[in-house]
C-alpha cells in the first residue's frame, strides 16, 4: 500500500484561485532555484464584452527526455485585461539554472470556473532572461494578443518599486549540514510563492515550504519491534517463574494469554507498515488500523525571523483514533482503572502505580548492570593476567562503582516484601496455610518464610566485593614493595621464576564468586519483580493491557514529532557551541501548542495527547558517530523499554568529531516537553459558556510550571556569557510571569496564552534551544 505525498493533498486545481504547490529541493540547499514572477498586459478578450480572466500555463524542458513537460500555473485573475499575478513559479534543482533555460508559457481564459473550461489562445518558447517582455499575437499570426512580463530574480535578491522586495538575511546553518539533514530524514519538499504589495508600494515576496519526515513510519516501526520484544522477555519471565499454586498459575496463564494477542496485534500491524513505502499519513487515514501508530499530518515548516531559522513541527494531535473516544482519553481512563483496579484485589495483590513503576525500574537496571558487572570483573583478571598496576587500579574502580549501584538498587523493601508474596504463592505453601483467606489486600508476611534471606543474599554481593578489593590492595601492595632489581636480575627472573598469573590466579577464585552471587541475586530479584507485574497485569484483564496499548500507540506518535523536532534543532545548532553546552549541561525544552477543545471527542483527544506528550519525559537522546556517511547509515535508531527509550542520532565523523566531549562520550541529553492548548472553535464557546474547561486550565497551569522550572535550572547551569546581546535574562523572565498571569487568569479563548508561550520559545531558541510543534485536531 502506498499513501501518495503531501503534494497530494495540497495541490489545486490550475482553474483554481488559490496558490499552485511546486516541488523544491530543502530550503537549506546552498544554490536556490530561480522563480518567474508574470504580468500580462492588453489581453485581447475573446468577446466583444468580456474582459479575459486570465492564467498563465508554464512548461519546462524535461533535461533527461529532452520534451516539454507542464510545470505549474499561476492563479486566475479575473475580468482583468492586466492581471497581475501573486503566484510565481519555482524550478526545482534538477532543472538546469541557466539563461539557456528553455520555458514555454500559454496563456489561457478560464471562461467558466464552474465547469473548469479553459482555452488556450496564446503560447511562446523563449529563453529566460534577467527581465523581459514576451510578446503574443493572435492564433493566426495577424493582430497583436498581448504581452507577458517575466522577471528571473533569486530568493534574496532585492529590489526596487514594481519589482520584489525580500529579507536578504540567511539562515545560521552551514547549508551542508542542513542538507544533510534533509536528505536524511525528509523528502517530497513541497514550497508556494507568491507575492504582495507592501504599504511601501515595494513588493514582499513570500516563501513557504513544507517537507514529509521519514521518521513518521521508521520511529513508530522500531518502537513496535521494542513493544514485542519487551512483551516477549515479559512472558519469559512468567513462564521461569516456576511451579505456582494453581490460582496463581490460572492467573499466570490468562496473563499469558493477553501478552500474546498483543505481541501478534503488534507483528500484523508491523507487517502492514513495513509494506508501505510512503512517509505521509494523511488525516483522512486516521481512524486506520493498520496506522494508528503513525502520525498524522507529520510534517516540517521552516520559516525566517530574526535573521534566523525556526522549524515548526505541525503534526495531528497524538491520540488513539481508531479505538475512539467515547469513554474519554487516557488521563480519564487511566484514573478511573486505578479506582476500579482496587475493587478486583481479591484475586491477588494489590501494587500501587508506584510500586509497578519501581518494579519495572528494578527489572531495567538489573538487566543492565548484571553483564556489565561480568564484563568489569573480565576486565579485572585480564589486568591481573598482564600484571598491568595502572590497569587493575582502573578496572577496580569501575567494577566496585557498579556493583555499589547494583547493591544500592536491589535494597529495596519491594524486592524482599514481593518475595515473601511469591513464596506464599507456591504450592507447598498453600498446602500448609489453608486458614488464609482469599483476599490479600496487602503485602503478606508469613513466619514459615526467612525474611533474612534475601538480607543475606544481597549483603554477600558486597562482602564478595570487599573481598576482591583488599585481595587486589594486597598485589598492588605487595608489587610497591619489592626492591627494584639490577637489569640482569630482572630478565633472569621474567625468564625463570617470575609469572605474570599469579595475580590472575589468586583474584580469579574471589571474582568467580562475586559473579557467582550477583547472579544468584538477579534470579531472585527478576522473579520478585516479574511476580509484581504478574500481579498488575492479572488485577487489571483485559482493561490494564488495553490501556497499555492505547498509550502505545499515543507515545509512538508523540515521540515520532519530536524526533522530528530534535533532529532539525541539532543540525541547525551544529556550529552553535552555546546552543550544544546548553544540550548536554540541561536539556531541550521541546514546547507543543494545541487548538483542541474541551467539549465532545475532542476531550478525549486533549487527554490522550496529555498523557502522551508528558510521557515524553521518559525519552533521552544521544548523539552518535555513524559508521558511514551513507544516508542508511544516518537514520537515527530507538532502543529500550517502556519505562525508558533512548533515541540516538548518528552524526557523520567530520562532523561528531566537533562536538563537545561530554556529547561525544554519549551522555544522555535529556527532554522537557510542554503543551499549552486553547481551544477556539465553536465546540470551546459551548464548553466555556456550558460545559467545563478545567482540563485546559490544568494542563496551562502544569507545562506552565515545567517551563519555569527549565528556565530557573537554565540560569543556574548556563555561563551568562553564553546569553546573546539580543534578548536578557529580564526579558524572558517578564515574559514568563505574564504568562503565568494568563494562565491562570479567567478569560474565554484566551489566545494570548499561546501567543506569549510562542515567544517564550522563541526567545529559548535564541538564548538556549527549543523545539516547537503545533497540533492539529484532526477530526
Amino acid at each position: 500500500m502506498h499513501h501518495k505525498g503531501l503534494s497530494s493533498h495540497l495541490s489545486l486545481s490550475s482553474s483554481s484561485s488559490s496558490l499552485d504547490l511546486l516541488s523544491l529541493p530543502p530550503l537549506g540547499s546552498p544554490f536556490l532555484p530561480p522563480f518567474l514572477c508574470e504580468a500580462c498586459n492588453d489581453l485581447a478578450a475573446s468577446g466583444r464584452d468580456r474582459k479575459p480572466n486570465a492564467l498563465v500555463q508554464v512548461a519546462v524542458i524535461d533535461p533527461q527526455k529532452q520534451q516539454l513537460v507542464f510545470h505549474a500555473c499561476t492563479e486566475i485573475v479575473e475580468a482583468n485585461k492586466d492581471p497581475l499575478f501573486l503566484t510565481g513559479v519555482t524550478f526545482p534543482s534538477e532543472y538546469p539554472d541557466s539563461q539557456d533555460s528553455l520555458v514555454k508559457l500559454t496563456v489561457y481564459d478560464a471562461k467558466n470556473k464552474s465547469q473548469e473550461s479553459v482555452s488556450q489562445y496564446l503560447w511562446k518558447i523563449f529563453f529566460i532572461r534577467s527581465s523581459m517582455l514576451v510578446f503574443f499575437r493572435s492564433s493566426d499570426g495577424v493582430c497583436p494578443a498581448g504581452t507577458v512580463l517575466v522577471s528571473r530574480l533569486k530568493m534574496g535578491e532585492m529590489e526596487e518599486a514594481d519589482h520584489i522586495a525580500t529579507d536578504s538575511s540567511s539562515q545560521k546553518m552551514h547549508p551542508y549540514s542542513f542538507a544533510l539533514c534533509s536528505f536524511t530524514v525528509f523528502r517530497n519538499p513541497v514550497c508556494k510563492v507568491y507575492r504582495f504589495q507592501t504599504v511601501d508600494s515595494k513588493w514582499m515576496l513570500v516563501r513557504e515550504q513544507m517537507e514529509e519526515c521519514t521518521l513518521s513510519f521508521t520511529i513508530p516501526k522500531q518502537l513496535l519491534s521494542l513493544y514485542i520484544q519487551e512483551d516477549r522477555s515479559r512472558v519469559q519471565d512468567l513462564e521461569e517463574l516456576g511451579e505456582l499454586s494453581p490460582h496463581w498459575d490460572n492467573l499466570r496463564k490468562e496473563v499469558v494469554t493477553r501478552y500474546g494477542g498483543i505481541i501478534g496485534s503488534y507483528q500484523e500491524t508491523l507487517a502492514e507498515l513495513e509494506k508501505i513505502s510512503g512517509s505521509f499519513k494523511p488525516s483522512c487515514c486516521k481512524a486506520q488500523k493498520s496506522l494508528e501508530f503513525i502520525p498524522i499530518n507529520l510534517y516540517l515548516s521552516p520559516y525566517f525571523k530574526f535573521n534566523a531559522l525556526y522549524d515548526i513541527i505541525t503534526v495531528g494531535a497524538p491520540a488513539a483514533h481508531f479505538q475512539g473516544f467515547k469513554c474519554g482519553g487516557l488521563q480519564r481512563l487511566l484514573s478511573r482503572y486505578e479506582a476500579e483496579k482496587k475493587s478486583t484485589a481479591y484475586q491477588c495483590i494489590y501494587y500501587s502505580p508506584q510500586h509497578t513503576a519501581k518494579a519495572q525500574e528494578v527489572l531495567s537496571t538489573v538487566s543492565l548492570l548484571q553483564p556489565l558487572i561480568t564484563s568489569l570483573a573480565d576486565q579485572l583478571l585480564q589486568a591481573a593476567l598482564e600484571h598491568s598496576s595502572s590497569g587493575l587500579k582502573d578496572a577496580l574502580k569501575s567494577l566496585s562503582d557498579k556493583t555499589e549501584q547494583f547493591v544500592h538498587t536491589l535494597k529495596d523493601e519491594l524486592v524482599k516484601s514481593a518475595l515473601l508474596a511469591l513464596h506464599a504463592a507456591r504450592p507447598g505453601y498453600v498446602s500448609k496455610s489453608q486458614k488464609q483467606t482469599p483476599h490479600q489486600d496487602s503485602i503478606p508476611h508469613h513466619k514459615e518464610y526467612d525474611e533474612e534471606e534475601w538480607d543475606r543474599v544481597w549483603a554477600n554481593v558486597a562482602k564478595c566485593l570487599n573481598c576482591v578489593i583488599a585481595m587486589v590492595d594486597k598485589l598492588l601492595e605487595g608489587d610497591n614493595s619489592k626492591p627494584e632489581p639490577a637489569p640482569e636480575q630482572q630478565l633472569a627472573d621474567v625468564i625463570t621464576s617470575h609469572n605474570p598469573g599469579d595475580w590472575r590466579e589468586q583474584l580469579s577464585p574471589l571474582v568467580t564468586r562475586l559473579k557467582e552471587c550477583v547472579l544468584e541475586v538477579v534470579e531472585k530479584a527478576k522473579r520478585a519483580m516479574t511476580f509484581v507485574l504478574l500481579q498488575e497485569a492479572a488485577c487489571s484483564i483485559p482493561q490494564g493491557l488495553h490501556l497499555q496499548q492505547r498509550r502505545d500507540v499515543v507515545f509512538s506518535q508523540a515521540l515520532a514529532a519530536l524526533a522530528c523536532g530534535f533532529v532539525m534543532r541539532l543540525y541547525a545548532g551544529l556550529q552553535d557551541k552555546d546552543f550544544l553546552r546548553q544540550l548536554h549541561l540541561v536539556g531541550l525544552v521541546a514546547q507543543f501548542e494545541s487548538l483542541l477543545s474541551t467539549y465532545s471527542e475532542e476531550i478525549g483527544m486533549l487527554e490522550d495527547m496529555e498523557t502522551g506528550i508528558s510521557d515524553l519525559q521518559r525519552v533521552t537522546f544521544k548523539i552518535t558517530e555513524a559508521k558511514a556517511d551513507d544516508l542508511s547509515d544516518l537514520q537515527p535508531s530507538v532502543c529500550g523499554r517502556r519505562d525508558h527509550f533512548t533515541v540516538e542520532v548518528p552524526l557523520p565523523q567530520v562532523i561528531f568529531q566537533t562536538l563537545p566531549e561530554e556529547i561525544k562520550e554519549g551522555r544522555p541529553l535529556r527532554v522537557f516537553p510542554v503543551l499549552f492548548n486553547v481551544g477556539i472553535n465553536e465546540q470551546q464557546t459551548i464548553a466555556e459558556r456550558f460545559g467545563d474547561i478545567s482540563l485546559q486550565e490544568r494542563i496551562n497551569q502544569k507545562n506552565f510550571e515545567i517551563l519555569e522550572a527549565y528556565y530557573k535550572t537554565l540560569r543556574e547551569k548556563v555561563p551568562l556569557e553564553c546569553l546573546p546581546c539580543f534578548q536578557t535574562q529580564t526579558d524572558i523572565k517578564e515574559l514568563l510571569e505574564t504568562l503565568g498571569q494568563n494562565v491562570v487568569t479567567k478569560k474565554r479563548k484566551n489566545v494570548e496564552i499561546l501567543w506569549l508561550a510562542g515567544t517564550v520559545s522563541l526567545v529559548i531558541i535564541q538564548t538556549f534551544s527549543s523545539s516547537q510543534g503545533s497540533f492539529l485536531s484532526s477530526v
